[in-house]
């Protein structure tokens, strides 16, 4: 991330076009959409690969029950509990099966998980960025 010879801006949008893709498209489908996008935006390819880790096979146990459940009870009053979705395997087919709201939920989940955490990594990673080449500059170490 730091050593990307990109702008910072280019860096941080590389970024947070991983994390955007990482929360609002199912695990597995993510590279397909993020590196194309990130080879047509002309920014960082890396950071839009790397971005996109946020779902991986063991935190989506973790994050697709919560999207899920918090969308669910916003919007429907809640009527699939936490705990029923916790056990769900997370595969296309057990989403299906859950039925309609559910995946309604799921998929609105996602962006609204997206619209939080994607501009919070591109102000994060460009101020990493930023920083460490300004420390760089100056003739000190930096964070590598």
């Amino acid at each position: 991330m730091i050593h990307d010879p990109l702008p910072p801006e280019d860096v941080a949008a590389g970024w947070a076009l991983g994390m955007f893709i990482g929360c609002a498209i199912p695990f597995g489908l993510q590279l397909i959409v993020s590196i194309p996008l990130a080879l047509m935006m002309r920014i960082s390819k890396i950071g839009a690969t790397l971005g996109t880790l946020i779902t991986n096979p063991i935190t989506i146990f973790f994050i697709y029950p919560a999207q899920t459940y918090v969308v669910n009870k916003i919007l429907f009053g809640g009527s699939i509990t936490y705990s029923k979705l916790m056990n769900v395997e997370w595969t296309w087919e057990s989403v299906r099966r859950l039925g309609a709201e559910a995946m309604a939920s799921f998929f609105l989940g996602g962006i609204f998980l997206a619209l939080i955490m994607t501009p919070i990594t591109y102000l994060v990673v460009k101020s990493l960025v930023v920083r460490h080449r300004r420390r760089r500059a100056k003739g000190g170490r930096g964070v590598s």
